[in-house]
């Protein structure tokens, strides 16, 4: 599972792509996008989810053009949508969903509350599974049983990458490992560690301390 640390490109996040190859990408946003690096893969958000009703599409579009003169092709490019609305979700995929098809890029389409796998368009490539905190966690492990490629967005705990791990996720993002507390950071690299057979699984009270335990290996 590829863990995308979105909007940063600091000196520890390229540590941890040249000691787990494949394993760490970027996620940019609009007007954060940086790069992009060779050594390390990426994929397009729309920037909805901090901008809420202040979104409009030409940011968006600029990062596109950015991104195609990159030489450099995205994993995937989220299709605008609107976070924890089905309706409105379904009729910005309508609009924009041919904008973002021209870059010859796989399209993601956004999952939000209310919806089930039958929403899903049939041209898209990608499940992102948004929405509501508690709507993405009652619903994760459905979406990557339904679909061969899920995101998995706003991951920011060991316990949680691990969740995304076990239920078949391809990616997921975060920002809290780089911009949290060092629990985060440990971790991330933990998780890294025991998914890339650098280590067995452990508990997570015995790594952070906080009482929350997970499976061991």
């Amino acid at each position: 599972m590829v863990l995308m640390l979105a909007n940063n490109t600091g000196i520890r996040v390229g540590y941890l792509a040249g000691r787990f190859p494949g394993a760490i990408g970027h996620l940019y946003s609009p007007g954060a996008q940086r790069g992009p690096f060779p050594f390390c893969e990426y994929a397009l958000d729309n920037g909805v989810f901090a901008k809420g009703n202040d979104w409009t599409p030409g940011p968006w579009v600029k990062m596109l053009d950015w991104a195609r003169l990159s030489g450099q092709r995205p994993l995937w490019n989220l299709v605008p949508d609107f976070v924890a609305d089905r309706e409105e979700t379904l009729r910005r995929w309508e609009q924009y969903a041919p904008v973002a098809r021209s870059y010859g890029w796989p399209l993601a389409f956004a999952a939000q509350d209310g919806m089930e796998p039958s929403d899903v368009p049939p041209d898209a490539d990608v499940v992102f599974v948004g929405g509501s905190t508690d709507w993405k966690w009652n619903t994760y492990r459905d979406w990557c049983a339904a679909f061969p490629r899920v995101h998995i967005g706003r991951v920011n705990t060991y316990r949680r990458l691990f969740d995304c791990y076990d239920a078949g996720a391809e990616s997921t993002d975060g920002t809290g490992f780089t911009r949290g507390d060092q629990r985060q950071w440990r971790g991330a690299v933990a998780f890294l560690e025991e998914t890339n057979g650098m280590r067995k699984r452990v508990t997570q009270e015995k790594l952070f301390g906080d009482g929350h335990a997970v499976r061991v290996s």
